[in-house]
């Protein structure tokens, strides 16, 4: 769940705030677009539990330069969560427990909180208070702080929302008020501002500069019939100017941005609960220009990741559905038409999917949190080489 941007270190990034991202927009020049298959093993499983998981994230936590994995469990069931270490081409031998206690966890954001350089990790609960654990740099964290008040808690994002050069947390919450917190520069973090209504059922929200004024905007993906909003953000986050998108009674669940038709101008991409998904393609100022449709109208997305899948210099769409097989939408170029490409088993409850190259290939790999199954990852490879054995 959650959008942000690509090209990144993910072993440090001093210019500005460390954020491991949910979007990686994987471009190797060398690399010729093909058609992709997404194969996965019982060796490529993250552990072997069956836990209620809802949030998967990827960052070089330890330093060694690939990816590794950060996997939040529980939901509405206090639960461990768990940090897998990446020995090298999706080899996760080590697996390491994420605090001591457990907590119902819905969320997990990766992103140097305390400005050292190295990866921290946020947890959102439901019901419970949010923890902050600090990075040692080599992978081995530690309890810093709680942070959050007690509420239903469904996404953490984690991003510089105030402009001071720290990273903030931005929560949302259903059927209550969504909240920023405020990162003081060394991962103690204060309440501020709500955003949104306070009966708000919003599951998910992107950061993003959406009419180019140098304020991050906030793009809510709102259930229970409510519409998804926009709220613009000015130098006081009090994000009192609103826009709605989409139908106005859409069951939105996930929400992502990127430049999907290659203008320059930040586009959108929602998850919805039966009925299609959509793209929503900006035109720079905080308005649409044209709006398009995916998937099937029975669609049960639950979360949404956006990369480059096929390294052909545009961006494709990862969805993570529920009751039904996970897919692929590959761009063809102008944000609006996609072919798909299934992964993953039918009875699968995927809710939560980061994508990055775990492998080493130069190809983005995507990694899945399911409820109630294994959770895994799906090596990206080429269908017609797939298709020869």
């Amino acid at each position: 769940m959650g959008g942000k941007t690509g090209g990144v270190d993910f072993t440090r990034l001093r210019k500005r705030p460390a954020i491991a991202f949910t979007i990686v927009l994987v471009s190797v020049a060398s690399a010729i677009a093909q058609d992709r298959t997404f194969v996965t093993s019982d060796r490529l499983t993250l552990g072997t539990e069956a836990n209620r998981s809802a949030s998967v994230r990827l960052g070089d936590i330890d330093g060694d330069g690939d990816l590794d994995v950060v996997v939040a469990n529980g939901r509405h069931w206090p639960q461990q969560n768990l940090v897998f270490i990446n020995a090298g081409r999706a080899k996760f031998s080590n697996m390491r427990p994420l605090g001591a206690d457990r907590r119902t966890t819905y969320a997990c954001e990766l992103a140097d909180l305390d400005g050292d350089g190295d990866l921290d990790i946020a947890t959102g609960n439901d019901m419970a208070l949010g923890r902050i654990f600090l990075n040692d740099g080599s992978g081995t964290f530690s309890e810093h702080a709680e942070f959050g008040e007690v509420s239903s808690l469904r996404s953490l994002t984690a991003a510089d929302v105030d402009g001071d050069g720290d990273v903030d947390i931005v929560s949302t919450c259903r059927g209550r008020a969504n909240r920023i917190y405020l990162n003081d520069g060394s991962a103690n973090f204060k309440t501020g501002p709500s955003f949104g209504s306070n009966d708000d059922s919003t599951i998910d929200v992107a950061v993003a500069d959406l009419n180019s004024d140098g304020h991050p905007d906030l793009l809510l993906a709102n259930r229970d019939q409510q519409p998804n909003e926009i709220l613009f953000g000015d130098n006081t986050l009090q994000f009192t100017k609103r826009k709605t998108f989409g139908t106005g009674n859409d069951q939105t669940r996930a929400i992502a941005v990127a430049d999907m038709n290659a203008d320059g101008k930040l586009d959108w991409v929602v998850g919805n609960i039966q009925q299609q998904n959509q793209v929503f393609l900006g035109d720079g100022l905080g308005g649409i220009l044209r709006t398009g449709e995916f998937g099937s109208k029975d669609d049960a997305t639950y979360a949404v990741a956006l990369a480059d899948i096929d390294n052909d210099g545009d961006i494709d769409i990862v969805c993570g559905n529920v009751a039904q097989p996970n897919a692929v939408f590959v761009n063809n170029g102008d944000g609006l038409n996609y072919s798909k490409i299934l992964f993953g088993e039918t009875t699968a409850a995927t809710y939560g999917l980061s994508v990055g190259d775990l492998d080493g290939d130069g190809f983005a790999d995507i990694a899945v949190a399911n409820s109630d199954s294994v959770n895994n990852v799906f090596l990206n490879r080429p269908a017609r080489l797939q298709k020869s054995k």
